[in-house]
């Protein structure tokens, strides 16, 4: 669907997430030939300076996160040609009219206002564009992440930012949701005949979904130590992924009918108790060690850490659906940074073959696996048992591996590129509703306050590992191993 003419004002346009992610997807976009001629990109900061200034700001550092095989020179200065520049106070009303001065008032332009800032600016930024005359009927917000920093705080922002915008006008992203893989996980699930029957309690054994970083915090530690794992992936990302795959099939793939199965889904999520709060969830920080033959040092040394910081960067939890299709299969989540490995992956084990005809025995045997690989690279892979050439009966493990990027030629959407156009083009289905980010809070937010009350340290991991021990005897408890302990070796 072609999009219309655009104004996109990004709050926090030199920061981070514009340089990194938001400039080089809008900038795919347009080499795409998506974006209209006349669109505009405003971008807002509180440094004053000339839009030259800032197009060199934008060269130096969202330049370098832009695919060398897609990028064009010619396309670079056109679209840069798009940047305007405009320096305000963002808590300060008053300080608008130059935003003012650069929006163009047609109903013919959708305008959109990207609020890549930290969440407390959220409501003050839409109550001051609604000062200014600027939130109309036709105006769409985004909300980036931490959409607050626990279930009152979200629920303030929400009520605030819902007196300016309509609940239909609100984009709250998730990134996670815009990943190709993550989109074939729908097609996958509500698209084939073959999964959807034993995509259920009676042979399905457990899920597991992993975020893991070979990264540590970086230059985000100002932001990670009000954050932690737990808020920064837990809450929204892997919430979000666990939704898609437990969800009932939806009427359509409109917004508020995909959106009402995910509630549904948070809202089934098993409470936690104080019992089960010390037995199935895991909290960790790395400490030095090696990521790829480098070595690095523990999160409390890193640049400008507290040293005797309680910070998690690693969360393991053990989640129970209390539904008829999901009742007794466990979901495993976790996320750290420092790891093993760079990988987001959602993994579904069938449970095992209930007797074996052949020689060997069924403990030989793997069970199927679905495993739906998230990034470095999409794709999905089914292991299966078969037999291996030759004289006699012996089986073994096999795989069957599906490359989403050698099976479609086209290029490939970043997750920001396909969520930017949803922006545009109204399409709320991939967004959250205030409702989901509510019940999100709401059953996460019992672990904040048992850290809280216990005060206890988060267990040490070595950098370059899969996280604590603990970890392990989370899901060993259960009989069942995490995905790379179980491969052979």
């Amino acid at each position: 669907m072609a999009l219309t003419d655009f104004d996109l004002v990004l709050f926090g346009g030199g920061g981070d997430l514009s340089m990194r992610k938001l400039i080089p997807a809008l900038y795919a976009r347009d080499r795409a030939g998506d974006l209209p001629a006349t669109a505009q990109i405003i971008c807002v900061g509180r440094n004053a300076r000339t839009a030259a200034e800032f197009i060199e700001t934008v060269n130096e550092n969202a330049k370098s996160h832009i695919n060398e095989k897609t990028f064009n020179q010619a396309v670079w200065e056109k679209f840069c040609a798009r940047i305007k520049y405009v320096a305000l106070d963002a808590s300060d009303a008053s300080t608008y009219q130059p935003l003012n001065d650069v929006l163009r008032d047609s109903s013919a332009i959708t305008r959109v206002f990207y609020l890549a800032t930290p969440p407390t600016l959220f409501a003050k930024i839409c109550h001051n564009l609604s000062a200014r005359g600027l939130a109309t009927e036709q105006t769409r917000v985004v909300l980036e992440k931490p959409l607050g920093r626990d279930l009152a705080s979200a629920k303030q922002i929400n009520q605030e930012v819902s007196q300016v915008f309509k609940e239909s006008q609100i984009y709250r992203i998730d990134h996670y949701l815009g990943k190709e893989a993550v989109q074939n996980l729908l097609a996958l699930r509500f698209g084939n005949v073959l999964f959807e029957p034993l995509w259920r309690r009676e042979w399905i054994s457990d899920v597991q979904i992993t975020i893991a970083e070979e990264l540590g915090v970086g230059n985000r530690m100002g932001y990670y130590e009000t954050s932690g794992a737990l808020r920064d992936m837990m809450q929204n990302h892997l919430l979000q992924l666990l939704c898609i795959v437990a969800m009932e099939p939806p009427l359509s793939v409109t917004p508020d009918a995909v959106r009402d199965e995910k509630l549904k889904v948070l809202r089934s999520l098993k409470p936690f108790t104080q019992n089960t709060l010390a037995k199935n969830v895991v909290r960790g920080q790395y400490r030095a060690g090696h990521v790829d033959g480098v070595a690095v040092p523990a999160y409390r040394q890193e640049k400008n850490a507290d040293p005797d910081s309680n910070t998690e960067t690693f969360v393991a939890v053990k989640a129970e659906i209390d539904t008829w299709r999901w009742a007794g299969v466990p979901f495993y989540l976790r996320t750290g940074k420092r790891m093993a490995d760079q990988l987001a992956e959602i993994v579904v084990r069938f449970k095992s073959i209930p007797h074996s005809i052949f020689a060997q025995s069924t403990s030989s045997f793997q069970p199927n696996c679905l495993v739906i690989r998230l990034q470095p690279d999409d794709g999905l892979q089914l292991n299966l048992m078969a037999k291996t050439p030759g004289d006699g009966m012996r089986l073994k493990p096999v795989e069957l591996e599906l490359d989403f990027a050698e099976t479609f030629k086209a290029p490939r959407m970043d997750a920001y590129e396909r969520l930017l156009l949803d922006v545009l083009r109204g399409q709320l289905t991939l967004f959250m509703r205030s409702d989901e980010l509510e019940a999100a809070w709401e059953w996460v937010e019992p672990v904040l306050r048992y850290w809280e009350q216990e005060g206890n340290e988060p267990l040490p991991y070595a950098s370059g590992t899969w996280g604590p021990a603990a970890s392990s005897s989370l899901i060993g408890r259960d009989g069942l191993q995490w995905r790379e302990e179980a491969l052979p070796e």
